[in-house]
């Protein structure tokens, strides 16, 4: 029997995270696919601390990322670079994940070649191009070369059939996100973090980074936060500050100097991971959050004005709650002193799938192919 040869592209820090447990996965039947992994490094460090937990070594590393580069250098550099590859290696399919300009970039320089992509992470929408940008046209444009869509969830599939895609190509994965904490979990990492955020008081996680939310709504929930802090002694927060020069500035600007604030650079995946199950309460524009925290029983707070994840907003998981300075303020006071309030989101059911989604990827890469193990 042929192998097919499987190419996962990816970049950045979040996609790491939800393409490692593919990857693992795809290993464990070397009869009938040959893995390969090309990495884009549109972020070099934070993604490097992701191949490392998890013990990837790419086969090709483009290493684009530079000071202050534009989307057009990405969109750019990932496709130059990844034309020749594609062209001297012929896979049989390309894997890229989510929204990201890699993902768009691989997915466009796959479609040119005439190569098969499967789309992790599938039919995500705000149905707003601007918003998240450019993580909503990404998707949509991602969506409309692929040939296999990996959706999360119904809903996202449900996106997908709205807009004319076959019914056959879409399978319903769960989150790999999930598939993640389930490897992570096991990690015996250590960090001098976990001995500071002590069980006397009630920790915020707090994660923000996202272009739309740079300069004033940054600064309004920052501001919120520190007002929380200041006013409840039993509250504390933890933040790893995204590598961003603006969202740096903003942090030393607002943040900074509070002996309750705990200011870290980036966490390696496990490392975070623990830290998320230590905290009570998360706040983020994150996406990925949005769908890890529920698997810990930790309610969310989203930072945006819209989500792509309205699932974990109606199972009650998570709340989307904008950048507004009072009612950022309004939310975290009633989560920190509400029980109540508080029981009903971390009790909520996860919407996002048991930790399988990597399986039925696999499951769904062979019957694509027509492939037999035993064959």
């Amino acid at each position: 029997m042929n192998k097919k040869k499987i190419a996962l592209v990816f970049g950045t820090r979040p996609e790491a995270i939800k393409m490692a447990p593919v990857i693992k996965e795809l290993e464990k039947h070397p009869s009938v696919f040959q893995v390969t992994v090309i990495v884009t490094a549109q972020h070099r460090e934070m993604l490097d601390q992701v191949l490392k937990v998890f013990e990837i070594k790419p086969n090709h590393d483009l290493n684009i990322m530079k000071k202050n580069q534009t989307l057009s250098d990405i969109t750019i550099n990932v496709m130059k670079g990844l034309e020749e590859h594609f062209i001297k290696e012929r896979p049989d399919m390309v894997l890229v994940h989510g929204d990201t300009t890699t993902s768009f970039a691989a997915a466009l320089a796959a479609y040119y070649q005439k190569i098969p992509i499967g789309h992790v992470e599938a039919g995500l929408r705000t149905y707003d191009k601007y918003f998240p940008f450019p993580e909503e046209a990404n998707r949509q444009l991602i969506d409309n070369l692929a040939d296999l869509f990996f959706v999360p969830t119904e809903l996202t599939k449900n996106h997908l059939l709205n807009e004319h895609k076959p019914k056959s190509q879409i399978i319903v994965t769960g989150n790999t996100a999930i598939d993640a904490i389930q490897y992570t979990k096991h990690s015996k990492v250590e960090h001098e973090l976990f001995s500071q955020m002590t069980t006397d008081k009630k920790w915020v996680l707090l994660t923000m980074h996202r272009r739309e939310n740079h300069g004033e709504p940054m600064k309004e929930v920052f501001q919120a936060i520190r007002r929380i802090v200041d006013q409840n002694e039993d509250v504390a927060v933890v933040m790893p500050v995204h590598m961003s020069p603006v969202v740096q500035e903003m942090v030393k600007e607002v943040l900074a100097g509070h002996e309750r604030i705990l200011l870290v650079d980036p966490l390696e995946v496990d490392a975070f991971h623990k830290v998320m199950s230590k905290a009570y309460l998360i706040l983020t524009d994150s996406g990925g959050l949005q769908e890890e925290a529920p698997a810990l029983n930790i309610p969310v707070l989203v930072l945006r004005d819209k989500t792509e994840r309205p699932e974990g907003q109606e199972a009650g998981t998570l709340k989307v709650i904008g950048t507004n300075q009072e009612r950022v303020y309004t939310e975290m006071a009633t989560l920190l002193n509400d029980k109540e309030a508080y029981q009903k989101m971390a009790q909520a059911p996860n919407p996002y799938g048991d930790g399988t989604a990597s399986q039925k990827i696999a499951v769904a890469l062979k019957q694509y192919f027509e492939l037999d193990e035993k064959g």
